[in-house]
Parts: C-alpha cells; sequence; structure tokens
C-alpha cells in the first residue's frame, strides 16, 4: 500500500509562489507516473500536471502552463509542484496521486493512490 502526503500548502497573495511537496511511503512508487490534482470549492477534481517515472516527461493543464513546475526525486522518494505567478482562480485542495496513465487530459479516476490533500489559497 502507498501512502502519499502533501505539505506546503497555505496561504499567498496573487502574484506569489508556493512550493508544494508529496512524500511517499513506498519505494514501489517508481514505477508509478506521479501527478497533481487540484479541487476548488464547488467544483470537480481536476487535473493539473503531471511527471513520468523517469521524469523525462511531463504534461501540464492549459490553466497553468509556463506558471506551475513539477518534479520528482526518486532517490527521496518525492515529488514537488512549483507554484509562480499565482492567481486567486488556483485557490483549491491540491492532491498529489500515483498512477499508470500519462498525458495532459489525466482523470481521477486513471489514478491508484491519493493523498488527502493541502489547501492553497490566493487571496487577490
Amino acid at each position: 500500500q502507498v501512502q502519499l502526503v502533501e505539505s506546503g500548502g497555505g496561504l499567498v497573495q496573487a502574484g506569489g509562489s508556493l512550493r508544494l511537496s508529496c512524500a511517499a511511503s513506498s519505494t514501489t512508487l517508481s514505477v508509478y507516473n506521479m501527478a497533481w490534482f487540484r479541487q476548488a470549492p464547488g467544483k470537480e477534481r481536476e487535473f493539473v500536471a503531471v511527471a513520468s517515472r523517469s521524469s523525462t516527461r511531463t504534461y501540464y493543464a492549459d490553466s497553468v502552463q509556463g506558471r506551475f513546475t513539477i518534479s520528482r526525486d526518486s532517490v527521496k522518494n518525492t515529488v514537488t509542484l512549483q507554484m509562480n505567478s499565482l492567481k486567486p482562480e488556483d485557490t483549491a485542495v491540491y492532491y498529489c496521486a500515483a498512477g499508470v496513465p500519462l498525458g495532459s487530459g489525466l482523470r481521477p479516476d486513471d489514478m491508484h493512490y491519493w493523498g488527502k490533500g493541502t489547501l492553497v489559497t490566493v487571496s487577490a
């Protein structure tokens, strides 16, 4: 069983930056692609970014392309999401997830394991 724990959420002003981290409990995480999703109040959970097992391929939602960067450290068994130029519409609970599919159109059902999420609030 893989356990994922997110950290790094908080309150930031528009235009600011935050760095989210996700720590995995199992080294078997290396067999999965790692992604970030987010869910804003009253909205469905949506794809944000994904990094391949080897970190050679990354995909982003159009809404965050150019502002967010996903990376993973296979030695530390972590995945991070660097978020720059944050906007109020980025406010959401951000979830780390592990799964097999890869691409920019990932759906929540594609993922096998989930963290409990970390809240990001961007004030105007």
